[in-house]
Order: structure tokens, then C-alpha cells, then sequence
């Protein structure tokens, strides 16, 4: 019997094309479109694509063993080289504000959606990213690079090991073009391999897509697509309810929330949180400028294209998504037709926020009791740790080591510090403190301690994928070898556990790497 990848992966659908207004224009070139949630297009057909890397374990959800994936219909499937039977690829429009400022018009610049299968209960859509031109590529070339696509396809795995709500990533590829780039806008284009990464979520539905009906005040639009993400997704949500859009902005709302506590939890700093990068889902999806922190730094943007506003920086990501949720709920005012609600459910967030984070930051510190939470200042601790030049990660797992009978609790930590003074240094009299005061609260903790150092090694990642981490796999990559992609994405689908044998990727970041470009600076050039 011929190969069929169709049957294989239970018959792809067209849910939300089938569901939703499409632009009557079929021609694919760049244009406004209006009241349209979508555009059909195909993908460029890709020539000579070579399979870099697939995500086995995630690969399995679609019952694709490696046979399949190691096949020419799975490279041609995932490369866009070919489309499936009786699909009818899309990109998506969208807007958003960006930076602050509303851009208009946004969309699928360089996203082709392909179709939705259900397995489970759950709705999949698959999208290539890199797949070519759409009427939303404004004036780019709908193309990626392999050094972004990396990025991407690894930090998605990474994430959803972490534990952290994400887009997953089922495939990456050469695309066989090379693609000119100015990696830092500095007037300095290169040509480099051009790549495509099969991006996999519930759907890519954004705030921006709900953004861009408001202000076109295409209000049936905007109700049809409401509806059908209710319909669709938000199943606990009573359909025939009155107030029916109130409760999914509050979902949304709740969702959201925990994914920056997420994020804040395992230094994740996202770089572009533009309303145009955020997921109705609560997920992260858009892996462009980011990065974890590695000396603890609020301030700190992974974005060149932040670095004067530090809009996006790490000590920021609350309040900028809370800014986010505004403009969503501006965007939904026209269904929902009263603010009072709207209000209720914004002013309710910053407050939601503080109390969720604070929960998270005593799982890390593994202090459970109410009673000595309350001798423990927060924002001393992160005063302390930004002073004394401290990794975030390292910091936080080796104090699992800590328990009220430490004495020298600075070997135990030493590893933690960048640019490492003499102990007595006045910069670590701060954290020197706050150890000395965590012992002693921690004599009021009742949990054994091989417990406790279990719960908090549970919070506390050993491994997370670092910027130089990255930028080693990408430098590999363009010579050919991908044996270090393969060797992160098994580091990272463990992100939790002691690997012995990978101790030397529980370091900090390497001298080396403190001011090259890819490890300290990146940019939105992908």
C-alpha cells in the first residue's frame, strides 16, 4: 500500500477556515484585507530541504515513529515542499500595538497554518514558520534563518519541559535557500541559511486578531471569531451566557496571569511582548529576542531593539502583560457593551499578580509555613541578588543544598556569583544577611529536609537553555553538524533532574560569551 501521511495523522481538517470569513482576494500578494480572519496561501515550495531535527517524544503524540519521520513524505509535509490532500493552507491577519504604538495591520507574515487534526479530545493546528510570503509580509521575504529557527524549535521543547504553557515544535528544517539578513540592523546584511520550523499550538489565535476587527469596527467579524474560540476552546464557558465574553476575558485574564508567574519562576524573559505575540491559549508562542536571566537583573532585555526603554525586561513582563489585557479587553468592549466588568476583572490583576508571584517565590526558597513567610522580604532578596551579581538559576538550586544546620553556606553558593570578590566584599553583605536570617527561618520548617530539597528542586530548574548554549548549537549548525541540537533537546526534556552526566551545562555563563552577539544581544532579525 502507497505511503499516505494523511491517514496517518487522522485526517487533517480545516476547522477554522471552514468556520470563519477569508479574504475574497486568492492572489497572494501584499494588501490590507478586511473583514477576514484569514487569507489562503500556500506555502513556497522548497527544493532541496534537509530534516535537521524532529522532536521525537512530541512526535509520538501523532503516533509518527521515526520510520515516518525519516521518510520523504514527513520532509516534504513539514519542509512545505508539499501540502496534503484536500488542505487548504492560511495565514492569519492580525494587528496589534507594538512597542507601545499601534502598528495596524499585522498578520502571518512568515506563518503558513496548515490545518487542525483532533487527537484526544484537543484540538492541534500545525504551522510552518518560514514557509514563504503572505499577504501580511509587508516588505519581507516571509522567510526564516536557521540560526532563529533554532532558537525556536528548541526553546519551545525547553519550555514545555520546564512546565511552562507553550506552542510546541515538531520539526526542523533546511529550507535550501540562503536568505539575506542584517542580524543587528547595523546597515551589515548577510546571506544564511534559510530554515522552517513545524510550530504546533491549540491554535494561533492572538489578542491582535481580535485587535484588528475592533478597529476595522467589524463587529460581526469579531463576534463570529468570539464565538467560534468559545465554541472551540473555552468549552467550560456556558455558550448561551449573557455574559458570555466577559467570562472568556477573564479566562484569558486568569490563563495569562499564570503564565508570566511562569515565566518569572524560571527567568524566562520573553523580549517582544507586542499584543500582536500574545496568545488567547495563556501560551508563549513567538520565540524571537529572548533569553534567561543569568545574573538577576529586572532591567534586563534580551532585545537590542528594547535596550534605551527596557519596555520588555524581565522586572517589566507583569505590568506589560496587564497593558496587554487592556487592550484586549478595548478590543471585546464592542460584544461585551459595558466597562464596569472589564474594569472589575483589570483591577483585579496587579493584585492576583502580587500574590501569585509571592506563592511562587516561597515554593523556591521552600518556605511553606505562613508563620515564617512573613519574615522573609521578597524584594530584599532580589535587592541582594541583583548586588551581588548572582545567577538566577544556580542560585536557587544549589539553596536546596541549605538547611538550618548549614554553617558554610558560601561554598555551597560560591558557584552562583559572576565576577566573584573577596567574601567580605561590601556588595555581598546584603545576601550574606538574608542567608543568615533564611537558616534561621528555616529552623521553623517542619519538613525533612531530603523533602524540602526535593519540592524545591521541583520549582527550580538545573538546566535551562541559555543564550551561549544557543548560539554554540547555531555556530555548529552552519557548519553542518547538529549533533549538539540533539544533545539540548535531551539535556532539556529534563530540566529538573541532577544528569550527572551533563554537569558541565550547569554552569554559568562563560566570560567568553559576556558581549557576542547571539549570547548578550539579540535582535528581532530572524
Amino acid at each position: 500500500m502507497k505511503f499516505n501521511l494523511k491517514t496517518l495523522i487522522f485526517h487533517p481538517k480545516n476547522i477554522f477556515s471552514n468556520a470563519l470569513p477569508a479574504d475574497k482576494e486568492l492572489k497572494n500578494f501584499i494588501r490590507p484585507v478586511k473583514n477576514a480572519c484569514f487569507s489562503f496561501v500556500s506555502p513556497t515550495p522548497t527544493h532541496n530541504p534537509i530534516l535537521v531535527h524532529c522532536a521525537l517524544e512530541f512526535a509520538k503524540t501523532f503516533e509518527l515513529n521515526e520510520e515516518t519521520i525519516n521518510s520523504e513524505p514527513f520532509l516534504n509535509w513539514v519542509s512545505g515542499k508539499e501540502t496534503l490532500p484536500e488542505t487548504a493552507p492560511y495565514a492569519m491577519c492580525y494587528g496589534g500595538f507594538q512597542f507601545g504604538h499601534w502598528a495596524g495591520q499585522l498578520g502571518d507574515g512568515r506563518a503558513i497554518n496548515l490545518f487542525e487534526i483532533e487527537k484526544n479530545n484537543q484540538l492541534y493546528t500545525f504551522q510552518l514558520k518560514g514557509a514563504g510570503k503572505t499577504p501580511y509580509s509587508r516588505n519581507a521575504d516571509g522567510l526564516a534563518v536557521l540560526r532563529s529557527s533554532i532558537r525556536e524549535h528548541l526553546c519551545s521543547e525547553a519550555m514545555y519541559y520546564l512546565g511552562v504553557p507553550t506552542s510546541r515544535s515538531l520539526s526542523l528544517c533546511l529550507s535550501g535557500n540562503q536568505v539575506l539578513r542584517d542580524v543587528l540592523y547595523n546597515g551589515n546584511p548577510a546571506y544564511e541559511k534559510g530554515a522552517i520550523v513545524c510550530r504546533v499550538a491549540e491554535s494561533f489565535i492572538r489578542f491582535g486578531s481580535f485587535q484588528i476587527l475592533a478597529a476595522q469596527n467589524d463587529i460581526d467579524t469579531l463576534k463570529k471569531l468570539a464565538d467560534y474560540t468559545i465554541q472551540h476552546f473555552f468549552k467550560d464557558i456556558d455558550f448561551h451566557s449573557e455574559e458570555k465574553y466577559l467570562h472568556f476575558f477573564k479566562t484569558i485574564c486568569e490563563q495569562t496571569l499564570q503564565l508570566v508567574v511562569h515565566w518569572q519562576r524560571t527567568g524566562f524573559v520573553h523580549g517582544v511582548l507586542n499584543t500582536d505575540n500574545m496568545s488567547i491559549h495563556g501560551i508563549t508562542i513567538d520565540y524571537g529576542p529572548y533569553g534567561w536571566l543569568e545574573n538577576f537583573d529586572p532591567n534586563w532585555t534580551p532585545n537590542t531593539t528594547d535596550r534605551e526603554n527596557h519596555r520588555y525586561a524581565y522586572g517589566k513582563q507583569a505590568e506589560i502583560i496587564h497593558w496587554n489585557l487592556y487592550q484586549l479587553a478595548n478590543a471585546l468592549f464592542p460584544l461585551i457593551k459595558e466597562a464596569k466588568g472589564l474594569e472589575e476583572i483589570l483591577n483585579n490583576f496587579p493584585k492576583q499578580y502580587i500574590k501569585a508571584y509571592s506563592n511562587m517565590m516561597f515554593e523556591k526558597l521552600g518556605i511553606f509555613s505562613e508563620e515564617n513567610k512573613a519574615k522573609i522580604d521578597l524584594q530584599t532578596l532580589e535587592v541582594s541578588l541583583e548586588e551581588a551579581e548572582i545567577d538566577y538559576t544556580i542560585f536557587f538550586r544549589k539553596l536546596s543544598k541549605i538547611n538550618k544546620e548549614t554553617s558554610d553556606f558560601w561554598s555551597i553558593l560560591k558557584d552562583a556569583f559572576y565576577n566573584l570578590e573577596e567574601q567580605k566584599h561590601p556588595k555581598y553583605k546584603n545576601i550574606n544577611d538574608f542567608i543568615l536570617l533564611y537558616i534561621d527561618v528555616l529552623k521553623g520548617e517542619f519538613l525533612p529536609n531530603e523533602e524540602r530539597t526535593e519540592k524545591m528542586n521541583a520549582v527550580n530548574p538545573k538546566y535551562i537553555f541559555r543564550n551561549y548554549m544557543a548560539q554554540m548549537a547555531i555556530e555548529q549548525a552552519d557548519e553542518g553538524n547538529y549533533e549538539l541540537i540533539n544533545t539540548f533537546y535531551n539535556l532539556l526534556q529534563k530540566p529538573y533532574n541532577e544528569q550527572p552526566e551533563n554537569e558541565q551545562w550547569f554552569q554559568k555563563r562563560p566570560n567568553w560569551a559576556d558581549n557576542k552577539v547571539g549570547c548578550s544581544a539579540l535582535s528581532c532579525s530572524s
